[in-house]
């Protein structure tokens, strides 16, 4: 690879598009850039690949898809004896080091140096309209500009409490979990969103005594009710203490042990803590204060991506704030490509078609997820909740799981619950949540039928496979005939 290093002091190099942050997002925004034959540069500070190859996405799915497995060949009757010990520790690591190239990016930087990409190393930061220059790791200063358009996509980081000499405690933050060469012996577990239910669910598997500690009411907040109950159930089962309403006030690390101090007092000990309370846009040291804009601030922007006030900056992927997702960024990197694309070429954009091919509609009516705990929880769209807040008028339909045929074939025990939302005026199917072993791959037609706005009516010729667990949409749509549901 033609990497950027030796230069000399300033020298500058003109692309039509400059990428800022090499993840999975500024890869896409690069690659759309590319294929309709425009030059691009991407900057990279760290590990080309981003986040989600090395300490989000992948390695935390290498280190559930194992839990997730036994824990479904024990409700398989001829199978469960046979996968009633422990699970082998350091092969589910090495498992985690083989995804993630064992933190070194060398294949990723090879497809973009395979698809036109000019990669440098450094500190990417905006100096001015179209401008952005590169602090090399060896000193050196580089100059590039920009004659279309610059992308911000260096994503978010996780933001730990104000608690004083927390540093000094060195704590786990979402990096840590994913990336942890040891299993600790007790792991406590601050926050109930989906970082730290689905590290609770590997750690305690993997042999850690997990206590989570959440400050609201229940695990998943963000999500229907009964999603974070039934993860809560099942962490409960599987020997995690989960404890709800109650926050840390301070923490202190002597010893080698941990102890977190609760809001009532209760002094808590344990080897590790991860806090998984947030995060914040990777944006306070980008420069942005050269061209108005507040650093440290998530950045605005229309439906395809473009920042508000500007006609050549962009940001895609977390630093938006829209929908905090590596698949959503990428689809967002898609949008944006297209547009900046078609700008560059003069051509009118379709922001105006509500699903067409410059506006990121599926960020407001159709963001999917999936969190990969036992059981699996996926969703699509608002939240009943959600939908009430904005001032929609949604029809609930709820169903139990277990009582689809195929849940039952799928592992003796099943438990599980569905809810599917429709807006009774067109009608139109326009949320889902499952949860459930084996949930997650029951999204893709839920989102399938939120974005393409399916009638209600049509779905009784989307005939589900018998058995699987797919039936649950004749049970939804039985129940939303014989008027059943909210």
């Amino acid at each position: 690879m033609d990497q950027a290093q030796g230069h000399a002091e300033d020298a500058e190099s003109a692309y039509d598009v400059v990428v800022i942050g090499a993840g999975p997002v500024g890869e896409n925004v690069a690659d759309r850039a590319r294929a309709a034959g425009l030059s691009a540069a991407i900057v990279e500070s760290e590990l080309v690949g981003g986040e989600c190859s090395y300490w989000a996405c992948m390695p935390s799915k290498a280190l559930l898809r194992p839990v997730i497995a036994r824990a479904d060949a024990r409700r398989v009757p001829g199978l469960r004896q046979a996968v009633q010990g422990p699970l082998d520790a350091a092969a589910v690591l090495a498992h985690r080091d083989y995804y993630t190239n064992n933190w070194k990016d060398d294949g990723q930087v090879g497809w973009l140096d395979s698809i036109g990409v000019r990669v440098y190393r450094g500190q990417g930061r905006i100096d001015g309209p179209k401008r952005v220059t590169v602090g090399g790791p060896d000193g050196e200063r580089q100059v590039l500009t920009a004659r279309h358009a610059v992308a911000v996509c260096t994503g978010s980081r996780a933001v730990l409490p104000d608690l004083p000499g927390l540093a000094d405690v060195r704590p786990w933050t979402s990096r840590e979990a994913t990336s942890a060469q040891s299993v600790p012996g007790r792991l406590a577990v601050v926050g109930g969103g989906v970082v730290a239910a689905e590290m609770a669910t590997a750690w305690q598997a993997l042999g850690s005594r997990v206590t989570v500690l959440v400050r609201g009411e229940g695990l998943l907040p963000k999500m229907e009710p009964f999603a974070g109950e039934l993860v809560a159930e099942a962490l409960r089962e599987a020997g995690a203490e989960v404890r709800t309403g109650v926050s840390v006030t301070s923490a202190v690390r002597e010893g080698g042990a941990v102890t977190l101090t609760l809001d009532d007092g209760e002094h808590l000990e344990a080897d590790e803590v991860l806090f998984a309370t947030g995060r914040a846009p990777r944006t306070d040291d980008l420069g942005l204060d050269t061209i108005g804009i507040e650093p440290g601030s998530w950045l605005t922007v229309d439906d395809s991506c473009r920042v508000e006030g500007s006609d050549w900056l962009y940001a895609v992927g977390d630093v938006n704030h829209r929908a905090l997702l590596t698949h959503q960024g990428k689809y967002q990197a898609r949008i944006a490509g297209a547009a900046i694309a078609a700008r560059a070429a003069g051509t009118p954009l379709l922001e105006t078609d509500r699903w067409g091919a410059h506006a990121a509609t599926a960020d407001h009516a159709a963001v999917p997820q999936v969190v990969f705990t036992d059981p699996e929880v996926a969703s699509v769209g608002p939240t009943a909740a959600e939908a009430e807040r904005a001032g929609r008028r949604v029809r609930v339909v709820d169903y139990d799981l277990s009582g689809v045929a195929g849940a039952g074939l799928y592992a003796d025990g099943y438990r599980g619950q569905a809810r599917m939302l429709v807006d009774p005026d067109r009608p139109v199917v326009v949320g889902a949540t499952f949860v459930g072993p084996g949930a997650g791959e029951l999204l893709q037609a839920a989102t399938i039928a939120v974005a393409g706005e399916v009638p209600v009516e049509r779905l009784w010729h989307a005939v589900p496979a018998y058995p699987t667990i797919s039936e649950v949409w004749l049970r939804f749509l039985e129940t939303y005939r014989d008027g059943d549901g909210g």
